[in-house]
C-alpha cells in the first residue's frame, strides 16, 4: 500500500511539471559558471609552457579536464563568440566579422546557448565581455543603443568602474584612462594594485554576484568575461616583474611565409597603437618586451579568475556547478611575422578549454582529443540534463569528460574572410586560399615532423590535400552560402 502511494505521489509530481520543462527537478540541475577569456593562446603552465605563470588556471585544470587541442572557428572576437553562442559553424559571410552577433541575432537568438538555459528555468547573467560588446550594447561607447543579443539574459552588464564606458574599459589603461586610438602604446605597467585595471573590477562584481546567487533557489547560468590578455597588454607592474623577458623564448619561425599564406600586416597591433618608431620584427628588445607584456597580462587575468573560482568554492557552490574556461582564440607573438590573430595558423586558432563538473571521474587528467568550440553547447546541455537541440554542429564532450583517453574522430574546422578555410586533424592542417571564382591554393603542414609550421608540404602530398579538401568541402562555406531552395 505504501509503495503504491509513493508511485501515485511521484506520478502526480511529474504531472505538475509543465510541458517542455526539463525532466530533472530544479534542485538537481547543476549551475553553470562560464569563464570567457579574451585572446588567450595556449601559454599555460598546465600545458607545459615553461615560462607561463598561471597557477589559478593550472589548479582548475588539476581538478577538472583540460583539453589540450581545442580549436575555435573564426580568429576574431565577435565571430568566435557567435559560433560559441549559436553552437554552429559559420555559414554566411556575416558570421565572419566582429558584428556577427549584432547583425544576425534575429535568426538564432531564441535558440542560443543562454536562451535555451533560460527557457528551462535557469537565471542567465552576463558580466564583462561575453558577446563582442562588453555589457551587450552596440551604440556609442558601447554604453547605449540596441542590445547585441536581446532577450536571452536576465542581466547583462559591466561593473561600475573608473572607466567611463564599456569601450574604454575594454581597451583600458590604468585608473580609468581610455585608449587614444593610434597613439596609446600597446602595453603599460602601472605600479599599483590590481584594481588599477579592469579585470579586477570584473572579478569583484562576479564574487558579489555569486554571493547573491548562493541564496537563490533557481539554477543559474553565469557567464563572466575577462578582458586580458587582449591588447593593450596592460597590467600592474608586479605582474611584469614576475616575468623575465629573457626567459620567454622567441618563436622558432619568425619569417613571413611564402605565398600562398595567411600573413597579414598585424593591423590591430600596428594601427590601433603607437609604437614611437619601434617594430618588434627588427627590434629584439621590443619583441621581448611585447612577449613579457602579454605574459604579464595573462598572469594578471589568471589571478582575477582565481578570485572567482575560490569564491564559488567558499560559498559552497562548487559541488553543484559546472565550470567552463574558454578562450575565444589565440594570438601570434611574432610567429610567421604576425603580431595578432586574424589568420588560420595554429597559434591563432588553438586556445584553452577546461571543464569541471560535479562527480567528474579522473579529475586532473588532460584530454588530447581534437575538440571545437561548437562542442561546448551540446556538452553543457548534457551535463545539465537539458534536452538535446537539433541542428548543432558540435558533439558532446561527455565521453572525454568520462574518460580522457577517448579520442574524437572528427577534425576541427575554421574559417576566415576572403574565402579562406582550414581543417585540422591530429597530424595535419590544410589551409585553403581562394584565388578567384574557381582556383584554390593550399598550405599543408605536418605537425608530426614540423610543429612550428615552417614548411608548406602541399606539393609533396597531393593525395593528403585531396582527402582533407573533400572533408572540408562537406562543411558549410560561409563565403559561398548554399542557394535557397
Amino acid at each position: 500500500m505504501k509503495d503504491r502511494f509513493m508511485l501515485w505521489l511521484l506520478g502526480a509530481l511529474v504531472a505538475l511539471v509543465p510541458t517542455g520543462a526539463p525532466s530533472v527537478l530544479a534542485t538537481e540541475r547543476p549551475n553553470v559558471l562560464f569563464l570567457a577569456i579574451d585572446d588567450l593562446r595556449n601559454d599555460l603552465g598546465c600545458l607545459g609552457v615553461p615560462h607561463a605563470k598561471t597557477p589559478e588556471l593550472d589548479a582548475l585544470a588539476a581538478s577538472g579536464r583540460l583539453f589540450t587541442h581545442h580549436y575555435v572557428h573564426v580568429p576574431t572576437c565577435g565571430s568566435s563568440r557567435c559560433a560559441l553562442l549559436r553552437g554552429r559553424y559559420p555559414d554566411l559571410p556575416a558570421y565572419l566579422g566582429n558584428g556577427a552577433i549584432a547583425s544576425t541575432h534575429p535568426q538564432w537568438a531564441a535558440s542560443s546557448l543562454p536562451a535555451v538555459f533560460r527557457q528551462h528555468g535557469y537565471q542567465t547573467l552576463s558580466l564583462g565581455k561575453i558577446t563582442h560588446y562588453p555589457g551587450g550594447r552596440t551604440g556609442r561607447g558601447w554604453a547605449e543603443g540596441p542590445e547585441e543579443l536581446p532577450g536571452v539574459w536576465d542581466r547583462c552588464w559591466v561593473p561600475e568602474s573608473p572607466w567611463p564606458t564599456p569601450e574604454a574599459m575594454m581597451h583600458g589603461f590604468a585608473n580609468g584612462v581610455a585608449r587614444d586610438r593610434g597613439q596609446s602604446p600597446p602595453w603599460e605597467a602601472f605600479d599599483g594594485p590590481d584594481e588599477s585595471y579592469p579585470d579586477a573590477w570584473v572579478a569583484a562584481d562576479a564574487v558579489r554576484t555569486l554571493g547573491e546567487l548562493a541564496q537563490s533557489q533557481e539554477p543559474w547560468f553565469f557567464a563572466v568575461g575577462f578582458f586580458k590578455p587582449h591588447l593593450p597588454f596592460a597590467a600592474p607592474k608586479k605582474w611584469f616583474d614576475i616575468h623575465d623577458p629573457a626567459a620567454i623564448p622567441a618563436p622558432v619561425v619568425t619569417e613571413r611565409p611564402a605565398d600562398p599564406s595567411g600573413w597579414h600586416g598585424s593591423g590591430e597591433f600596428r594601427r590601433n597603437y603607437g609604437h614611437q618608431g619601434r617594430d618588434p620584427d627588427d627590434d629584439p628588445d621590443y619583441a621581448r618586451l611585447m612577449r613579457q607584456a602579454y605574459a604579464a597580462s595573462t598572469s594578471y587575468m589568471d589571478a582575477q579568475l582565481g578570485r572567482v573560482v575560490r569564491a564559488l568554492e567558499q560559498l559552497g557552490l562548487a559541488d553543484n556547478t559546472v565550470v567552463v574556461v574558454w578562450s575565444d582564440h589565440g594570438f601570434l607573438l611574432g610567429e610567421h611575422a604576425i603580431w595578432g590573430k586574424h589568420c588560420l595558423y595554429e597559434h591563432a586558432l588553438r586556445a584553452p578549454v577546461i571543464i569541471r563538473h560535479p562527480g567528474m571521474p579522473h579529475p586532473g587528467q588532460a584530454s588530447d582529443a581534437i575538440v571545437e568550440t561548437v562542442d561546448l553547447f551540446p556538452t553543457l546541455l548534457e551535463l545539465c540534463s537539458l534536452p538535446a537541440l537539433e541542428g548543432l554542429s558540435g558533439r558532446s564532450l561527455k565521453p572525454q569528460l568520462d574518460d580522457p583517453t577517448v579520442l574524437e574522430t572528427k577534425p576541427a574546422l575554421a574559417f576566415w574572410t576572403g574565402g579562406r578555410r582550414t581543417i585540422r586533424t591530429d597530424r595535419w592542417r590544410l589551409i585553403v586560399h581562394r584565388r578567384g571564382a574557381a582556383e584554390e591554393a593550399f598550405e599543408l603542414f605536418d605537425y608530426q615532423t614540423d610543429p612550428h609550421e615552417s614548411q608548406n608540404v602541399a606539393d609533396q602530398h597531393p593525395e593528403k590535400v585531396a582527402k582533407l579538401l573533400a572533408i572540408l568541402n562537406e562543411a558549410p562555406d560561409p563565403s559561398r552560402p548554399a542557394p535557397k531552395r
